[in-house]
This record gives structure tokens, sequence and C-alpha cells, in this order.
């Protein structure tokens, strides 16, 4: 007998068939099931809606019913039980949808009748606030990319292009990222302070007393031969230990042996007879996450926007640029490519001032994964009217790059500059400074280091939800929140540089804390239109950086030094990790039991063996939910506030606490911790503003009570 489909809960059952084959393509015979049956079914089937073959063979010999039957009977159950839970979940969306489509007419009505709460109309739409932003970003990159498409056409005509006339920056009302973000007290009016307005931005390029074009084929190939011997004697420096280098017997750093240096490389134009010039030379080497290849491209890159080697090292490089390219390489790579550069090297304090080269950097790939990059200042000659004359003086120094079986490399790096110190060293970085470590080879290579880990966390394409946490949802919004986070770095170390554009004025007599502050007017895109107050204090504290570091990047600590939070507790609401290191991260914050719902902290914290920053800024709600949904970060308004620590330079005599991570090991042997407190302030959105008495005196009360509770905390003598 040959049994179709039955019927579910209903009843239906299997039909079955009649003898005769032609009756029966006619037409099937259908029967019901009997109430004990159904009711036996029901029963197995709410314990086991997927009965296996011997469940179904033990029903079919109690029921009297085929197993096709039992089969069938329990397909035609699912299939109904499915459609009953759809018809129920599809009305519950059809209510949930009419709800929400209420709401949204509610809410459209009330938008039209809003005004604006500081003039009286109509608000400016968000959307049309970052489209003047994207737009002053593009303006931007064009009038970059004009200036160098019109130095390339100089060189082949023999003389300057005019420049366009500089265009305008449209002047839009920025976001309030001043303290009173937080809830602090707003910029009052007072008396006018004499302070220098610097035209331009913290980030703007100097205009160089040189600009290498016009150089002669003789100037060429005198500078040829100059980097190929600064090459032959760094290769002799980065791989000969004694005589040449010895080991310190006091840190087990290598040190440089100035008698047989002098004795195996003799200069006829030595400036050690000066008393005020000083040698520093440093060595070190470690594993970079990354491959020979890519370095030299990131060191020898000179066409791209942005110098790639400034974004390297965001915290060493204040100022980057390529005057020349002398020579392009060979076959179209990189091995005997030499440039004339421009840099500016700093150390984060405005104690502290940059120092500046003008210097060949030369590239030969010694053999195959092996590349040698190597610095070199140029003396040029002294009846040239344009020719700088600098207090520092680069020897050979750069670095040697060896490719690893595992795709990093291992990097052997040299520094050695002869410094004239015109003016003393400030007290409080005479031992960092003298004892090579400020701008030492292990600062270089630890940053290189920790930049190469972070570029490594940014090329991953998965997500984590323990970095995550669930609140960023793609890989394009982990991306974007990195390149925000970067930028808010970048911006910060810019603001504290004391290079040429910024002039920093010491203000006294108001606390016992020193402040320096400097002010400029902003019209860089990505950061708030109007003039922009910088202040910073440095400050030293018997604590091991490393403890400082921890007190500043825990949450559960930020109210016993933020006093712009005024004690409200904070909570991590995203965290995407840059490298191994914790210490390493960046953090969105959110503020308890503040007025500002809608305003959100944006955090960076990094740490290496040179020293660690933590780096915040206020960020309204909708500019992080652009950058978390994977757009493009680069015109969300910041004005980076922050901490740098850095060991003192003094040997630990048992006093000072130490650290026990082996990734801090070199800050662990520091007597005692250097910080400098920078706050940077939107006094006004208006360009031409005067800066007055009152907000020099109100950042630098600021500053003055942020250092007493640091103190506070730290346990730490307020004197």
């Amino acid at each position: 007998m040959e049994y179709g489909s039955g019927g579910g809960g209903g009843g239906s059952g299997g039909s079955g068939g009649d003898p005769d084959g032609s009756d029966s393509r006619r037409k099937k015979r259908y029967h019901r099931h009997t109430a004990h049956q159904i009711q036996r079914l029901e029963g197995m089937f709410k314990e086991c809606p997927h009965p296996d073959e011997k469940q179904r063979l033990q029903l079919s010999r109690e029921l009297a019913l085929a197993p096709r039957q039992i089969k069938f009977w329990f397909q035609n159950r699912r299939t109904q039980m499915k459609a009953q839970h759809e018809r129920a979940d599809n009305c519950a969306l059809r209510v949930e949808n009419d709800k929400i489509r209420c709401e949204n007419i509610a809410i459209r009505e009330a938008l039209k009748n809003v005004i604006c709460p500081s003039c009286g109309g109509p608000p400016i739409g968000e959307d049309s606030y970052f489209d003047e932003q994207k737009l002053r970003v593009e303006n931007a990159q064009l009038k970059e990319e004009l200036d160098r498409v019109s130095s390339i056409a100089a060189k082949y005509i023999g003389r300057p292009i005019s420049q366009l006339p500089p265009v305008q920056p449209v002047h839009i009302s920025s976001l309030d990222l001043s303290m009173g973000s937080f809830g602090g007290q707003g910029m009052g009016s007072g008396p006018s302070l004499d302070l220098d307005l610097l035209p331009g931005s913290s980030s703007a390029m100097p205009i160089l007393p040189f600009q290498g074009t016009g150089i002669s084929d003789m100037d060429k190939s005198l500078m040829a031969d100059v980097a190929g011997n600064a090459l032959d004697e760094l290769l002799r420096l980065l791989q000969t230990n004694e005589p040449l280098w010895m080991k310190s017997t006091t840190d087990g750093r290598d040190v440089l042996n100035l008698e047989s240096y002098e004795r195996i490389f003799p200069r006829a134009n030595s400036h050690l007879k000066n008393p005020n010039v000083r040698i520093e030379a440093s060595r070190d080497s470690g594993v970079v996450i990354m491959n020979s290849l890519a370095l030299v491209d990131i060191f020898m890159d000179s066409f791209s926007l942005q110098n790639k080697w400034m974004e390297l090292f965001p915290t060493i490089v204040s100022m980057a640029r390529t005057l020349e390219v002398l020579s392009s390489g060979m076959m179209g790579g990189q091995s005997g490519s030499l440039q004339l550069m421009y840099g500016e090297l700093q150390v984060l304090s405005s104690l502290v001032p940059t120092r500046e080269f003008y210097f060949l950097r030369y590239c030969q790939q010694i053999e195959q994964g092996s590349w040698a990059i190597v610095d070199v200042s140029y003396d040029f000659p002294r009846d040239n009217q344009f020719a700088p004359q600098n207090p520092s003086h680069r020897l050979p120094s750069g670095c040697l790059i060896q490719d690893m079986p595992n795709g990093y490399s291992k990097v052997t790096w040299v520094e050695h500059v002869e410094i004239e110190d015109k003016t003393p060293t400030h007290r409080l970085y005479r031992d960092l400074i003298h004892r090579g470590l400020a701008f030492g080879a292990e600062r270089w290579l630890a940053t290189l280091q920790r930049m190469c880990e972070r570029f490594a966390c940014l090329m991953v394409k998965g997500t984590s939800t323990r970095d995550l946490g669930g609140v960023i949802p793609s890989p394009d919004g982990k991306r974007s929140m990195m390149k925000l986070a970067q930028r808010m770095v970048n911006n910060f170390c810019a603001s504290i540089s004391t290079s040429n554009g910024h002039r920093w004025t010491t203000l006294s007599g108001l606390n016992e804390v020193g402040v320096r502050v400097t002010i400029h007017k902003n019209t860089d895109p990505g950061q708030p239109n109007g003039v922009v107050l910088s202040a910073a204090t440095t400050i030293w504290l018997p604590v091991s950086p490393q403890n400082v570091f921890n007190f500043f990047r825990d949450e559960r600590t930020r109210p016993q030094w933020d006093v712009l939070s005024n004690g409200n507790a904070v909570q991590e609401v995203a965290h995407i990790a840059n490298g191994p290191h914790p210490g390493n991260c960046i953090s969105v914050l959110r503020a308890f039991n503040t007025s500002q719902n809608n305003m959100l902290i944006l955090q960076e914290s990094c740490i290496d063996s040179s020293g660690s920053l933590v780096i915040y800024c206020p960020v309204d709600l909708p500019a992080i939910n652009i950058a978390m949904s994977g757009e493009d970060p680069s015109y969300i308004p910041l004005l980076p506030s922050g901490f740098t620590i850095s060991p003192d330079g003094r040997l630990d005599q048992g006093d000072g606490a130490s650290s026990s991570s082996s990734t801090t090991a070199s800050m662990g042997r520091s007597g005692g911790s250097l910080i400098t407190v920078v706050f940077q302030i939107l006094v006004s959105s208006l360009p031409s503003a005067k800066l007055n008495l009152e907000s020099v005196t109100t950042v630098n009360n600021l500053i003055g009570n942020t250092v007493q509770q640091i103190k506070a905390a730290l346990n730490c003598p307020s004197s």
C-alpha cells in the first residue's frame, strides 16, 4: 500500500492507495487519524520535534501506522509551527514599525520649530557642518598639491613659479572644545594681553632660508661624495664593537670611545675646539614588526603630501621636508637614492629647543634583504648667503635594516651629533639630554618599534570583541578611529613644539608653577577655527615613569587629576589595542553625572622604553559615530590636551620607585619622572580676536590646580 502525506495538528493523516492503479491515479482516498493517534503524536512532538528512525518505528508499531505516515506527519507539523511563528513575528514587527513611524513624524515636526539658543535663529544641520569641514580638508590638500607641482615645474624652467593667492578659508562656528565642554568656566572678557598672535597654525611649515633649488652639478657631485663617505663610516660604527664602542659600567649602554673614533675617522673641520660643543653618540638594536622594503620606502618617501618619516616619528620629528631629490636610485628602486632634506627634532616639552638640520639622506642596498640609510649634515660654502648656521651638526647617523625569516626586521641604529649649547640646558632636562637619552638611538628605535606595532594593528582586517567591546561595528570603523587618534597625537605633538613657528611666553607671579603659553590663529582643516591658546608646564616627581603612566591612563584614578571633569567618574565604552603592551591603546571614555551627555573623550595612551604619552580630547557624539562607522575622520575638529612622561635621566640610587615591566626597563632605571602638562583652549572662534588677561589667568590656574592634584594623588610634596 502506498501512503501520501498526512495532515498536521488538524488531524489529517496519510492516504491509502487503491489497489486499482488507474483509480489511484484519478483519485486518492484520505483517512483521518484517530483522536488517540493525534494525541500520542502531539505529545511526542512536544518532547522531540525531530524523532529519529528508531523512534518513528516505535510509534508506527504503537499506533498501527506506516513509518512514512509518521515521517510525513512530523514534517507537516514542523512546517505548520514555523508558519505560526512567522505570522506572530510579522504582527509584532508591524506594530513596532508603526510605532517608529509615528515617532519619526513627531520628531520631524518638532525639528521644524527648533531654534538656536545662542542667536535665536534656525540651527545649522550637522550634515552641512561636516560638509564644510570636508571642503576645507580638500582645499588644503589641493593647495599642497599645487605647491608640489610648482616646485617640480620650477626645476625644469629654472625659476620659481608664481603662486596663486592664498584662498581664504571658510570661517564657520567651531565646536566648543574648550574647557567649557566639561562644565568649566568659559573665557570671559578682560583687558588685552600683549602676546604675539602667530599667523598660521601649529602645523604650518616655516619659510626655510635654503630651499634646495638651483643646486649645481658640481655641488651634487660633492654631495654624492659626502654621502658615500658617510655611509662607509656609518657601516663601521654599526658593525664594530671595541675599540669604537664600549659598554657603560653604569647602565650597560654602548658608549663611543672618542679617542678611537678620532683616530679612525680624522676630520679637519672638527668643532670640538669650541668649549661649548658637545658630542652625543649612542647605538642600539632591536626587532621591528615590518620588513626592510617597507621601512626603506617610508624613510626615503619624498612624494607624498605628508612626509611618511614625520608620520612614523611624530614624537621626535616636528618638521620634515625633502628639498631636493639628487638621485632617484637605480632600476626604479631606492638603492642609490640621495636626497637633501630639512628636519626639526624635538623633545615634547616647551623647555627644550628643537634641533634643526639640513642634511643629506642616502640609501644603499648592502645585500639581498639588507639596507643601510645614512643622514649627514652638509656644510654649505661660507660665501653662500643662504647657508644655514645651525648649532647642531649631524655626523654620520642612521640605521642598518636586515630582513628576518618571519617577515620582521632587525634594525641597528646609530645617532651621532655635535651640539653647540648657545643657551644653557634647562636644569630639569640636563641629565636626560647630556647622557644622550633625549635624542639618542634608544629613543629612535623604541619609537620605531612602537609605531610599527601600531601600523600592524591598523592593517589587521579582523575585529576582536575584546578590543572593541562591540561598540565599533567593523574593521573600517576601527581603522577610522585609529586614524582619528593618530591625528590627535600629531596635533598634540605639534602644539608643544618649540620650533621657530612657536614663541613661548613664560608667566610668572601667578603661582609657584612656571607656565609657558603661546597663541596662534588656527586655520587648519580638522581643527577648530579661531585663536587657540596652548599652555604647558613641566614638573619633576620622585615617582617612576611607569607608575605615573599607570596613574594617568587608569580611568578609575582620572577624577583625582582631571579638574575639568569636576570629580565625575568615567567609563571606557570602546577600546582598541595598538600593540602587545596593554598601555598602548585607544579609548573612548564617557563621563558620569555630567550635563554634557553628547560629549565623549577620545584618549590615546602609548608607552615605550623612552617615555610615554596620555593624550585626550573631547569629541561630540555625532563626530565619534562618524568615525566608528568607518567614514573619513579627517574633518572632525580636534583640540587635544594631555601629558608627556619621560625618565629624568638620573641613575636610580635606590630612593626612587622602579618599574617591573620588561617593556619599560630603562624607564625603571630612572630615579624620577619629568611630566609635561599641556592644555589647548579655543579662546575665540573669531580669527581676529584679542587674547585677554582673564583667559591667561584661567588657564594658568587650571594647570596649577592640575599639578597640585597630581602631586597630592601621588603623595609628592607640593613644593
